[in-house]
Parts: C-alpha cells; sequence; structure tokens
C-alpha cells in the first residue's frame, strides 16, 4: 500500500513542477496516468484488506492530490477538460471491467471445457470396460460351456 501511495505522491509532484515551469498540464500525461493507476490499485488494496487506518489516511491523501489535480485541470487546461477526463476515466473502468470480466469468462469455460473432456474420455473408459467385461463373461460361458 504504501509503495502506491509513494508512486502517486512522485507523480503528482513531477505534474505540479511541470505546471509550475509553465508546462502544460497535457506535457505530464504520462505521470497523470501514473497517479490514477496508484490511486486506482491503492483503492483496490483498501477494500480488500479491510478498513485500515494507514488505507483510510493514503485514501485522504490521495483526495486531497486529486482535488489539486482537478484545480490545475480546470485552470491551466483547456475549458471542460476535467469533465472530459471524467468521461474518459469511466470510459476506462468500463473497459477493464469488461476486459475482465470476459477474462474470467474464458477462464470458467476452459475449466468446463476440460472438465468436459475428461468425463466424456470417463465415459468412454466406462463403456468400453463394460463392453469388455460383457465379452469375457459370453466368451467364458462360449468356452466352458462346450467342455
Amino acid at each position: 500500500m504504501l509503495a502506491e501511495l509513494a508512486i502517486a505522491n512522485a507523480a503528482f509532484g513531477v505534474i505540479k513542477e511541470t505546471v509550475a515551469n509553465g508546462g502544460d498540464i497535457m506535457a505530464a500525461g504520462q505521470h497523470i496516468f501514473k497517479f490514477f493507476d496508484s490511486k486506482s490499485e491503492l483503492s483496490k488494496k483498501a477494500n480488500t484488506s479491510g478498513s485500515d487506518s494507514e488505507a483510510f489516511f493514503a485514501l485522504e491523501q490521495i483526495k486531497q492530490h486529486e482535488k489539486a489535480l482537478q484545480e490545475l485541470f480546470i485552470y491551466q487546461g483547456r475549458a471542460g477538460l476535467w469533465d472530459d477526463w471524467l468521461a474518459f476515466q469511466a470510459e476506462a473502468k468500463r473497459k477493464r471491467d469488461a476486459a475482465a470480466k470476459a477474462e474470467t469468462l474464458a477462464k470458467i469455460k476452459r475449466k468446463e471445457s476440460l472438465w468436459a473432456w475428461i468425463n466424456g474420455g470417463l465415459i468412454i473408459i466406462s463403456v468400453l470396460t463394460g463392453v469388455i467385461f460383457i465379452a469375457a463373461v459370453i466368451w467364458f460361458i462360449a468356452t466352458k460351456g462346450q467342455v
């Protein structure tokens, strides 16, 4: 959790420095993505680890940085940039969720296919064993019955 917070803080620092040095907010695009990726990872870990005070304060610090980024987007970017950014993030999240769901479904289908092949093989072995057993009984009766 601390690693994600450190990455987010470093990315935020670079973004802030880029804008302070007269750069455009879009010049720090790579670091903006790092910041929000770290935020996402931190949120996931905080949700899975339960209500940890470390996670709470880390997420609170991320919220403060995100508010500052919102102000940078509004005052240093073009009109409507923050709204476009939020729409972009929402669409990206939908795509990531759809990809994760498709991956999960693919794993389930592979597992079901494997079990179908295993069950098919077991059925074939059972049927062949039964046929061989019946043939052996018939042969035994036929050969012992003529003696």
